[in-house]
């Protein structure tokens, strides 16, 4: 089901929204969206003639490729966290409609609305540092993690893990170990984690993939959070690790906050925001598990092509990260070792 959507998808597609929107419905433009390795999104104008949403509507059909990774939420799941956070205050795209018939488009998808901006972080760091965007940023992150168990509407995610930062280190490990290679930094990694564990907190739900690249950006502002695929139950601290690390700083190393501004900048928005103050200790561990997720997410991504499963040119290259990720997993964890 991968690529633009034939002319057969377009009817059936067009005539189940007529009959959710009780009025006739023209799809005036589709276009397949850049990126979305695990996910294909595509851009959607359509025309409703009538009923309670009358007019044109500019939306994106977010629907899954042609196969996912491990960790990845059902469409289902990702629509319901996404109404979720939309509730609690989060800045996302405005959630529409779930469609779960398998006859429509070959599999489940949802449609959101279309929001302006710019996401991809290789063009967000060239502007100059903005430590007004960051401690957005930060405040965001917080009403993410003002979503707290227990949750009926989020039940799929399974109870909260009694130690966030070992059950992360078991699943990583497991996932390392399905893979027909070795990769001994990366162990290295896990080990370090395992011994360093923190005393386990309050969890919260966590984004899990918070960072310069899956956050909207237009005219220095924020306007949407993406990509819900990997949320769960874990320690706030993740979110906030896996946002600082160097990975994700796109080169521009020194602005610690995701390439864009001051880590200062992002702990005061998310301190006064949630009210509670980020340990930078305990920060700093969490980036290490980042670094190492990170790795182990790229070489499942590489299997993926590697194996057969799916041909492409963007997962291939995905693992040509990982001896940089490795590098740095080494260098922050070689004085505490």
């Amino acid at each position: 089901m991968a690529g633009n959507l034939t002319l057969d998808q377009t009817t059936r597609l067009s005539d189940w929204l007529a009959a959710e929107a009780g009025a006739a419905v023209t799809i005036l433009a589709t276009e397949r969206l850049s990126g979305g390795a695990i996910q294909e999104n595509h851009r959607l104008e359509i025309e409703v003639a009538g009923g309670p949403w009358p007019g044109r509507h500019d939306l994106v059909l977010r629907r899954d490729a042609a196969s996912a990774v491990a960790t990845s939420h059902s469409r289902a799941e990702e629509f319901a966290l996404l109404k979720a956070a939309h509730k609690a205050g989060v800045i996302v795209p405005t959630p529409c409609v779930l469609c779960e018939d398998a006859t429509v488009l070959g599999g489940p998808f949802f449609l959101m609305h279309r929001i302006s901006g710019e996401a991809r972080g290789g063009r967000l760091v060239k502007a100059a540092p903005n430590a007004a965007l960051v401690r957005e940023l930060g405040a965001n992150l917080a009403r993410i993690h003002s979503i707290t168990p227990p949750r009926s509407d989020l039940e799929f995610l399974g109870p909260p893990p009694a130690d966030p930062a070992r059950a992360a280190v078991a699943q990583y490990r497991a996932y390392l170990d399905a893979l027909p290679d070795p990769h001994p930094a990366v162990e290295w990694g896990l080990a370090w984690l395992a011994d360093h564990a923190p005393a386990p907190g309050p969890v919260a739900l966590c984004h899990r993939d918070y960072r310069t690249g899956n956050l909207m950006i237009d005219d220095g502002k924020l306007s949407a959070t993406l990509d819900w695929e990997f949320a769960g139950w874990s320690d706030p601290l993740e979110d906030i690790g896996w946002f600082h690390a160097k990975c994700w700083r796109f080169g521009r190393w020194q602005e610690e906050a995701g390439g864009l501004g001051p880590r200062n900048a992002f702990v005061a928005g998310y301190a006064d925001s949630s009210g509670r103050n980020i340990d930078p200790t305990a920060a700093l561990y969490w980036e290490v598990m980042a670094h190492v997720r990170w790795a182990v997410i790229a070489l499942q991504q590489a299997w993926r092509h590697v194996s057969g499963e799916e041909a492409s040119l963007e997962l291939a290259l995905t693992a040509h990260v990982v001896p940089e990720l490795e590098a740095e997993i080494l260098a922050m964890t070689g004085d505490a070792a």
